[in-house]
């Protein structure tokens, strides 16, 4: 029997256990990362903690006991309002760095801050908060609180 004729009666074998071995191979693997994460989650959720519920709610942990996953988590979703929800409902832990960024930085202060820098001392057209603002006009180009004359 040769090489050729092996892989034509038994190629076909060796492929699918071959898959069935990186099936259970990568299966296992991801329970392991899963099981990592629970743990981890686990250690992090303490009273005190902020979280984030399956609902959608960020509140923070009043009381939770990880001994008793059946016995019911209270969290504080604002000053002086307590829910109690599944300890299972925490969808996870939020971190300082699962907080979003300050959303309000785009660059445009850094833009004024080098505008006032190379322009000190310059005269500008801008408009100063003690300048009176224009008479406004309608679409005709008369005063907004003049009546037409009939």
């Amino acid at each position: 029997m040769n090489f050729q004729d092996f892989f034509l009666n038994y190629g076909l074998l060796i492929l699918l256990g071959a898959l069935l071995v990186f099936m259970f191979w990568n299966s296992s693997r991801r329970m392991k990362k899963q099981r990592e994460e629970q743990a981890q989650k686990a250690r992090q959720t303490v009273p005190g903690a902020e979280v984030l519920l399956q609902g959608g709610l960020y509140g923070t942990i009043v009381e939770f006991d990880p001994d008793n996953l059946d016995q019911p988590a209270v969290v504080e979703i604002a000053p002086g309002v307590d829910i109690k929800v599944h300890s299972q409902a925490i969808l996870r832990v939020i971190t300082p760095a699962d907080e979003v960024e300050d959303e309000t930085d785009d660059g445009f202060d850094d833009i004024v801050d080098n505008y006032h820098e190379t322009h000190d001392g310059e005269s500008s057209d801008a408009v100063t908060p003690d300048a009176e603002p224009a008479a406004e006009t309608d679409a005709d180009g008369r005063d907004g609180d003049t009546k037409p004359n009939a």
